[in-house]
């Protein structure tokens, strides 16, 4: 099991690690006081990757060795420069700009493809890196597919790509989620995309267009790893479960206290396994009554259990982002971590937690250390 979680902050990187005694705790602080919005380990050589947003200052984007090594700056994704005289609007009439407003999600490639990175970005740019991030570049099919005008913000003003997932079969292939915009796929590495979405809904579009792909809303979208063609989304209103690989989905309509969240994390060999954060939607975003738990189902979202032991049952606000929750490689520890400055740890699939911190920063990512 792993010994180490990386949490990224809104002021700094901590790593939380486990003693001799086998203890958990914070250690070791880094980018103090910057907002970190997203962190990576790379699996395949141990480099970490931190991304940082510097507001005002602009994405930027680091790399080290490893955990405890000096961190160097390396290139950013970076827009082509915009045709002269055209002018991107959303459906709602917002300019889209062509500039890295956020660095959304951050990926390894394929396990026989070293130093390959993939970036989602907001406003919806997807770059890919195969020189371990010392330069990027954008995969243009996807940016320049017709559709991407129909995409809108979903709790920002622009759509962003929040989750890369790599076909651990084949690297050709890769899925990404975007709000709002839905759940696209390469089988080429990029050269083309389709748009997968069929049996998901919108509930909150008019009638006409609850099918439509882009009124979709995927807060996140994870892969099985030893069931590569079982995939789950937490979507803006509801639970969907896909069985061959994205091309058809099925609700769970079951889920309680609430099937609205931004998390999921799935088993890395047991398909039917999921978990997930739920809280009121749209412009309420707390927990269900005040009270912090996680979901979980165990047969492919028939059903679910309603996981509170260790967790705050009164009075709690925590929201968890759509990375602030990781399973670790062997399925059974879980890191949860809160937009409150929350900190909880699992050892044994969700049925209890141990709080680490109750007044960390506020958590965009949370990511177990190899």
């Amino acid at each position: 099991m792993s010994d180490r979680v990386l949490v990224a902050t809104r002021k700094g990187l901590f790593t939380v690690g486990r003693d001799a005694g086998r203890q958990w705790s914070l250690g070791r602080a880094e980018f103090l006081g910057d907002n970190v919005s997203m962190v990576l380990q790379d699996t395949r050589d141990g480099r970490l990757y931190a991304a940082l947003d510097h507001g005002h200052f602009g994405v930027k984007l680091h790399r080290s060795a490893g955990p405890g090594q000096s961190w160097e700056e390396c290139a950013a994704p970076v827009y082509p420069k915009q045709p002269e005289g055209e002018v991107d609007k959303d459906p709602m009439g917002r300019v889209i700009p062509w500039t890295t407003l956020k660095i959304w999600s951050l990926e390894t490639g394929g396990q026989n493809e070293p130093g390959v990175l993939w970036c989602g970005t907001i406003p919806g740019g997807l770059f890919r890196s195969g020189d371990a991030g010392a330069s990027w570049e954008m995969l243009r099919a996807l940016w320049d597919t017709p559709k991407r005008k129909a995409w809108m913000g979903g709790g920002y003003d622009q759509p962003g790509i929040d989750s890369v997932c790599v076909d651990p079969r084949d690297a050709r292939i890769v899925r990404v989620a975007i709000s709002v915009g839905g759940i696209w796929t390469t089988r080429d590495g990029g050269a083309s995309w389709d748009c997968d979405y069929r049996g998901m809904y919108a509930a909150y579009s008019p009638p006409e267009t609850r099918e439509d792909p882009n009124a979709q809303d995927p807060h996140r979208l994870a892969q099985c790893r030893g069931e590569p063609d079982c995939l789950w989304v937490q979507h803006h209103n509801g639970i969907f479960r896909s069985r061959d690989g994205g091309h058809t989905w099925r609700d769970a309509p079951n889920a309680r206290p609430s099937a609205f969240g931004f998390a999921v994390v799935v088993h890395p060999q047991d398909g039917n396994t999921a978990w997930f954060a739920p809280a009121i939607k749209d412009e309420k975003r707390i927990p269900v009554d005040g009270q912090l738990v996680v979901t979980r189902t165990r047969d492919g979202g028939e059903t679910f259990d309603v996981l509170r032991r260790g967790l705050p049952q009164s009075d709690a606000y925590d929201l968890i982002y759509r990375h602030g929750l990781d399973i670790d490689a062997t399925g059974r520890q879980l890191a949860l971590g809160s937009t409150t400055g929350g900190l909880w740890i699992s050892e044994d699939q969700g049925d209890s937690w141990q709080a680490i911190s109750q007044h960390l920063p506020p958590i965009h990512c949370v990511r177990f250390l190899a």
